[in-house]
Formats: C-alpha cells, sequence, structure tokens
C-alpha cells in the first residue's frame, strides 16, 4: 500500500534527511587512503548514537539477504555497489567506494548514498559516479504532481542509455516513511508514462547505481555484498525526496 505523507510528516523526513546529510559528509570528509571501512561503520555507529536516532541497518534482515544485517551503513568498494558488507579493510589510492545509510529520528526514516574517489581518481570513474548523480537528478526533475512512476524510471534509464551504462532492475528506488522500504519500488529503467500516477505527499528514495560493464550482478559468500558480475567498477547515488505540488523536493540535503 502506497501512503502519502502530511506536509507535517514530510518536515520530519526532512529533519532525518538532514542528518543522514551530516553523517555522509562527515564520513566522505575521513575515507582516505589508509582509513579501514570499519572506521567508518564505527564513526557513523558513533554519530547515531550520540544524535539518539536509530539505524534502519541493523538487524535488518530481508529475503534477500544474509540476516541480521549487524552494521549501520553499507559500504561498498570498486566492483562492490550494493549492500556492503563493513569489514576489514584499508582504503587505497583511486578506490571507488559508496556509501549508503539510512536512519529513522522519531520514528521517520530518510535513506541517501553517494560514490567518491579515494586519493587520485580515474577519469573513467568520474565518468561513472556522474552518470549516477545526473540520473539522479533526472529522476527527482521527473517526480511531479501528475507524471507517472514509469517516467521517473524512463528519467533515470534515459542517462544511463547515453553513458553507456546497463542498467539492473532488480533493485532501484522505494517508498520509505516509517519504514525504510514501502511500496512503490521504482526501478531505475521503465517506460515512460506508465505506472502509478505521482502526488503530493509521496516520498521516494530514489538509487539510480550501475556496473560499467554488465546489469548482471553477484553476491559476495557474506551474503550481502553485491557486485558487478563481470568486475568492472560500479557508483552508486541515492536521495530521499517529497513530490510536492510543484516540483519535488530532496530531503537529504544538509540544513543550510
Amino acid at each position: 500500500m502506497v501512503e502519502l505523507k502530511t506536509p507535517r510528516e514530510i518536515e520530519s523526513m526532512r529533519t532525518t534527511g538532514s542528518f543522514v546529510a551530516e553523517i555522509l559528509d562527515d564520513l566522505q570528509s575521513r575515507a582516505r587512503v589508509g582509513v579501514n571501512l570499519l572506521d567508518l561503520e564505527h564513526r557513523a555507529r558513533t554519530l547515531i548514537d550520540r544524535r539518539g536516532a536509530v539505524s534502519c541497518y541493523w538487524d535488518y534482515a530481508p529475503s534477500f539477504g544474509s540476516g541480521p544485517f549487524r552494521n549501520v551503513i553499507c559500504l561498498s568498494v570498486n566492483d562492490a555497489v550494493l549492500h556492503g558488507l563493513p569489514h576489514y579493510y584499508v582504503l587505497r589510492d583511486g578506490d571507488l567506494l559508496s556509501m549508503d545509510i539510512a536512519v529513522s529520528i522519531d520514528g521517520w526514516v530518510a535513506d541517501s548514498a553517494r560514490s567518491l574517489i579515494v586519493g587520485m581518481p580515474r577519469a573513467e570513474d568520474r565518468r561513472l559516479i556522474e552518470a549516477t548523480e545526473r540520473a539522479l537528478a533526472a529522476g527527482i526533475d521527473a517526480a511531479r504532481p501528475g507524471h507517472r512512476l514509469g517516467d521517473i524510471s524512463a528519467a533515470i534509464g534515459s542517462v544511463a542509455a547515453d553513458y553507456g551504462y546497463p542498467v539492473n532492475t532488480e533493485f532501484g528506488g522505494h517508498g520509505l516513511g516509517r519504514t525504510m522500504h514501502e511500496d512503490p519500488h521504482v526501478p531505475n529503467r521503465g517506460r515512460a508514462g506508465r505506472g502509478l500516477v505521482l502526488r503530493p505527499g509521496l516520498t521516494l528514495a530514489l538509487e539510480p547505481w550501475f556496473a560499467r560493464g554488465t546489469d548482471r550482478i553477484v553476491y559476495d559468500p557474506d551474503g550481502w555484498t553485491i557486485r558487478s558480475a563481470d568486475g568492472s567498477r560500479t557508483a552508486h547515488s541515492e536521495h530521499t525526496i517529497a513530490v510536492t505540488d510543484d516540483e519535488a523536493q530532496i530531503l537529504t540535503r544538509r540544513a543550510e
């Protein structure tokens, strides 16, 4: 069931979203050559505890994972793109790191992800991250009242096609609010003019993610970490948004 949020509820989600942006900003400033992924995980735990927030990942046990997930953030490196299980790994020059986190404050959830390059960047990695960011912006721009869910998916998929990246539709965006995953599912490729009609109050997490060379995925033995099947590098960008009477509002931006 799709639940529309009131303006007051959306503001509560914005409070959570601003905090999520603060966490990602903090971790991005710390993600340097020589830093262990576990250091980033424990820093995120500290920030969440200080704020009195609740991790949406801790003890998360969906059908597709090998739960429960006993961390508060997904950290995925290079060919890993989704649900990266934090583990002992020291970041190296040129690593492409994707960070994905969702928390709840006073019962309202926000979810966001970003990708970054540690140390000296490769041009092809910059291009890959740029593609996810532009696809995210296109999806957000399409999230207007009276449009349909397929318009968002088509906008994201069109950017991927322009860059020449294949699109996996097993994992994509989703509704959220009181919980991290609600209806509807938002594929990263679709047909314009199809699907659910967008109405003010709909809150979504849009999250384009692409692998450079394939749309196929494989799982690590940990049962969580998802990688490109061909070992090509990957990137992931995500914002929580709210459909309004006009253009969509991004709820996971840091408060000014």
